[in-house]
């Protein structure tokens, strides 16, 4: 079952995600694959994850492809321009690679590459705009494709925001644009995130609450000093500072989330950032056990 069919039928939906290696070995990146087989609807692939450049993503959604996972394509407007961004697009479509996950991008002065000219041309609504143009038989210019791809688009939302309101109405032109699922950025606080469902449930939009794997609250804090949109709670930093082990207490923390997700969205993103190996621990203490078929 893809994420597609697993969303619009109504089932609690997990992904995750694999990062793509700085070279040419893939074997590390398909290891982390092999540990959510069967527990996982889709795997993104990120698209040089914090402006660092690594293996492409197409390259990276085929090897996922062929070893019969389902790849989510992360596209980015940071690296390329419209002619770019629409040739790649069509030559995932071509690979049968169609579940997309559009992004603006990190900027470059974050990366491996400061140098480099970041060009930005399109952000992700724009993207999401090309998406449904190519969706529609055309290129963004209104010229006919010789075949027509069937992406499902998808897109990002922080609902830790604050001010929250401009990123309700960037929600909002995501779906506008076409967006039909959503993985958010990381949650923490339930009822906060309760409170943005109850207005994003009436959009019709899928949303998946984005999880992150805290492995210590040395990791709390530099994520919400350095992450904007991201507020890990301070109850739950206090936790993982009294605790003996860490790392089990983040995985009981994200687990229990996950649980009080099943009754306010359509499923869950798991960011385990460089810890792929926990999310099976993860997911079997949320009694996410059945394999997925």
């Amino acid at each position: 079952m893809s994420l597609r069919e697993a969303l619009e039928a109504g089932r609690f939906a997990v992904t995750s995600e694999v990062g793509p290696p700085k070279g040419i070995d893939v074997s590390a990146m398909m290891a982390s694959a092999e540990l959510l087989r069967g527990r996982v609807d889709a795997l993104n692939v990120t698209d040089n994850q914090a402006a660092v450049m690594r293996l492409s993503t197409i390259a990276a959604c085929v090897h996922l492809k062929q070893a019969g996972f389902e790849p989510v394509l992360q596209v980015t407007g940071r690296d390329r321009n419209r002619l770019a961004i629409q040739s790649d697009l069509l030559g995932a479509a071509s690979l049968g690679i169609t579940t997309v996950l559009a992004l603006t991008g990190d900027h470059v002065v974050v990366g491996d590459h400061r140098e480099a000219k970041a060009v930005f041309d399109l952000e992700s609504v724009q993207i999401l705009k090309v998406i449904a143009d190519l969706n529609a038989g055309h290129d963004m210019t209104g010229h006919d494709l010789i075949g027509t791809p069937e992406f499902y688009p998808g897109a990002v939302v922080t609902p830790g925001s604050v001010p929250l309101e401009p990123q309700i109405a960037k929600f909002e032109k995501k779906i506008a644009a076409g967006a039909r699922y959503f993985q958010t950025q990381a949650v923490f606080d339930i009822e906060a995130f309760a409170h943005f469902m109850s207005g994003a449930r009436e959009s019709g939009a899928k949303v998946l609450a984005g999880v992150v794997v805290l492995r210590s609250a040395r990791m709390a804090h530099f994520m919400n000093k350095n992450i904007p949109g991201i507020a890990v709670p301070d109850g739950i930093i206090a936790t993982l500072e009294r605790s003996e082990n860490p790392q089990q207490t983040g995985i009981e923390i994200a687990a229990r989330f996950i649980d009080e997700c099943k009754e306010v969205c359509d499923g869950v993103h798991i960011m385990a950032v460089g810890a792929e190996h926990l999310v099976p621990q993860i997911l079997d203490a949320a009694g996410l056990t059945e394999v997925i078929a």
